[in-house]
Formats: C-alpha cells, structure tokens, sequence
C-alpha cells in the first residue's frame, strides 16, 4: 500500500528574496504561456495579439508609475535594470579624455560615479567594472541607523559627476533612504554650479549628474509615483511584488542620455534587444496593478506583525540587536543580531521546523564575506555573523509569529550552550577579536547618536 508522505507546514519570511506568485497574476499569464505564444514582433494575428498585450501592460505600468509609455524598459531582472541604468549612463557620457582634479592626485579619470556602501551587488559589481574602465567611484557611507550620509554626498558632487545612485531601501535591513531629499540636494547642486558644468572644458551635460535608485525593495511599501518622486531612473522588479521570476524594468526619464547594454533587433526603443517576455511582461502589470490597490491595507496588516515578532523577539531573548533604523524602514523588514550565535546555525535549525528566514552572516554560498551592508553600518563581524532577517509578505498569519516565538528561543539557547562567545551590549563589549571591528572603526554602538 502507498504510504502518503506527510508535508510539513511552511513559515516563510524570506519575501525580500522572492515572493509566490500571485494565482491571479499567473492567470493572467498562462493564455501567453500556452495557446497565445505569439512573437510580438510578428505582423499575423497572433504575434499583434502578443504586441498588444506587451502595449497595454506597458500602459498599466506607466500610468501607476505616472510616466510615459516610452519612458519604460523592460528588462530580464532589476540586476540588468541596474546594469543598464549604470553603464548605459556612464558610457553614454564618457570622453576618451582623461579628466583630473584635486582628488584625483594626478591620476586620469572619465568621470565620476556615486553609489552608497549599502547598494545591491548588481550596482557594486557594475562599479567594481567603471572603476576598471577609469571612472572615479565614490561610495558613500551610511550612518549608524542606516541612512546615507547626506553632507558627505553634498561634498562628494563635482562637476565630472555623471551619475549618483542610491537605493531606495537596502535588502538587508529595509532602511527607506530619502529619496526626494537627495534629488533636491542634486537639483540645488546644478542650480549653484550650472556657470561650472557649462563652462567645463569637456563641455559634460548640464543635466548631470542624473539620479538612479534602485526600487526594487521598496515599491511593494512606498509611493512610488514619479511625479512626486523627481528621479531620472528607477529599478522595479516583479519577483518581488507576487510577479514572475526573470523579468525586471528601468524607468529612464525622457532626455536623459543613455547606451544600450544588449544589442540585436533593436526591440524597446534599440533601448533593449531581444523577443520581449509576454507572458513575464503581462504578470508584471498585472502584480504591479494588485499591489498599488492593496499597498495601503496590506502595509498595515504586515507591520502588525512584524511588531509583534519584533516585540517578542526583545522579550524573550537577551542580547539582540536590532540593524538599521528603527521607524524608518519598509513595514515588512526585520534584521536582528542574536549575540553570542552564528546566523547560518540559527538558519538551519530553524529551517527543519519549517521556518525561513535569512542571515547577514554570508552574502552568497560561494563566499564567507558577511554582508556589506551589516557592516557598513559599523558593527563587529561577531555581530553580523548573528544576523537574521526576516521579511514578511501578505501571506503571513499571526499564527506564524507565534509559532516563531514558540521555537526561537529554544533555538537559541542550545546554539548558544554550544557558542565559545560572550559578547555583551555597551562600551565594556567582550569581543573576541578586537580586529573583527570593520576597519578599526568604533563599533556602532559605542558612537553617539545621530
């Protein structure tokens, strides 16, 4: 006789990931990914019927975006998105003279790029490659509560600065960056130095620099209307709003100067070569749709219980940390150091009670480096190695906070009867290691308050 296997219960909070598809986003796709496979590019029946489909998802983007149609790119993952928005820039506005400045020390550059520590590897990445290529990348730091260092990119911006980005909330903490200030921190640049930039000898495009900010966390939790938010390019992904996996857009404000990174038949404006994903594309709207009509009710009912985790979490277990700012992060966002434990150990123990979440403790299984973005925050490595993240989504209950609450604390009383550490919060902390502190910098919570 065939025996069932039983299936254990999932508790997923790992929504900045991924996030399921949404059953009335895969409804929608599933005529494009069957009986409708047309080529859009086609003129017969049914590769219009693809075009029009691929139109009219461009329009339901576009209009919640509040932008236009032609202002929009869709790409194959915000990491391309990012890719294009950062390459396609700085190429597009690169002179094969080499400039030099103060800063510079008498090396050539081809201009300058601003990112922050806490950018996703799909932007670091692409600068590690300018920096390659000759351009002068500024990364700037972050305060201790997570927020980027405003006077530092008011002193960061020259005249050879072709592009700043700066992500709307990072993926590690959910830290939401002031977006519309630092456009207007840019905006009041050019207006005080428009005599400098036209003036300049390469003569580079008073419109610089333009303002990129990768969204892709943040569009699920904030407005992200682009007549309120005065950005240049933004980075959205589907997989993380109840979307398809592999399919990703950049908004690029019309005027703004920029190269392709993929060439070929010249689809998307020549912006974007490559049969356009139909069915990817029409799950995009249609997850970008449902959540714009329900952002506002399911923000709500998130933060709910990602307070009451948080609470409990405080409550039941001694010596934990929270990461990033504390009232001014995505509603869905909470990463915890747990002292005295490795994250990767939690991990796993709580994973066999069906429970995933995330850890800060290694960026990727073929690396032991801890996150970049824990520890541009100033925290010792003992602490990011006890990082867990836990990111909620609309298909949490109450019932599944409890049941972390329930298990957690056991979990990390016997890692910790195991653990040779004994950290402790303040000035006197015991660490076992005193050059584990990043960059011999003051551990973050020992510096005063910002």
């Amino acid at each position: 006789m065939c025996m069932k296997k039983s299936v254990k219960k999932r508790y997923y909070f790992d929504h900045a990931a991924t996030t399921p598809l949404d059953k009335r986003v895969l409804k929608k796709m599933m005529p494009f990914l069957t009986s409708e496979f047309g080529n859009p590019s086609n003129l017969y029946e049914m590769g219009r019927k693809a075009g029009q489909a691929v139109a009219e998802a461009t329009e339901t983007i576009t209009d919640i975006l509040n932008c236009r149609p032609d202002e929009f790119v869709f790409t194959g993952s915000a990491t391309e998105a990012d890719n294009l928005a950062i390459l396609g820039v700085a190429r597009a506005h690169t002179k094969r003279v080499p400039l030099f400045n103060s800063e510079s020390k008498g090396a050539p550059f081809f201009g300058r790029i601003i990112v922050s520590q806490i950018e996703h590897k799909g932007i670091l990445a692409v600068c590690d490659v300018l920096r390659k290529d000759g351009f002068d990348v500024v990364e700037l730091p972050v305060l201790k509560n997570g927020l980027v260092d405003l006077e530092v990119l008011k002193k960061s911006l020259t005249p050879e600065t072709i592009l700043v980005s700066i992500t709307s909330a990072d993926s590690e903490t959910g830290t939401i960056q002031p977006i519309a200030e630092i456009a207007k921190i840019i905006r009041n640049w050019k207006i005080e130095n428009s005599l400098k930039i036209k003036n300049f000898k390469l003569k580079i495009d008073g419109s610089l620099p333009c303002l990129h900010t990768d969204a892709s966390q943040a569009a699920g939790y904030v407005d992200i209307d682009l007549g309120k938010l005065p950005v240049d390019l933004m980075t959205l992904s589907a997989h993380k709003l109840g979307g398809p996996k592999g399919i990703g857009g950049l908004y690029i404000r019309h005027g703004v100067n920029i190269e392709p990174i993929i060439y070929g038949g010249g689809q998307q404006g020549k912006l974007r070569s490559g049969t356009e994903n139909v069915p990817g594309i029409v799950g995009f709207a249609e997850a970008i749709r449902l959540n714009n009509f329900h952002r506002g009710d399911t923000s709500v009912k998130i933060k709910k219980m990602r307070d009451e985790l948080e609470k409990g979490i405080f409550k039941l277990i001694h010596k934990v940390v929270l990461n990033g700012h504390p009232a001014k992060r995505l509603p869905n966002f909470l990463n915890v150091s747990i002292l005295d434990v490795e994250g990767e150990a939690m991990l796993l123990y709580l994973d066999a009670l069906g429970i995933m979440v995330s850890t800060g403790s290694a960026c990727n299984s073929q690396s032991l480096e801890p996150s970049k973005v824990l520890t541009a925050l100033g925290n010792p490595y003992e602490f990011v190695h006890g990082s867990l993240r836990f990111t909620l989504g609309k298909e949490n209950k109450m019932s599944d906070i409890k049941y972390v609450l329930k298990h957690l604390p056991a979990v990390v009383k016997k890692l910790r009867a195991m653990s040779p550490l004994d950290l402790k919060l303040g000035q006197t902390a015991k660490i076992s290691n005193q050059k584990a502190f990043v960059g011999n910098q003051i551990p973050h919570f020992v510096r005063k308050s910002h």
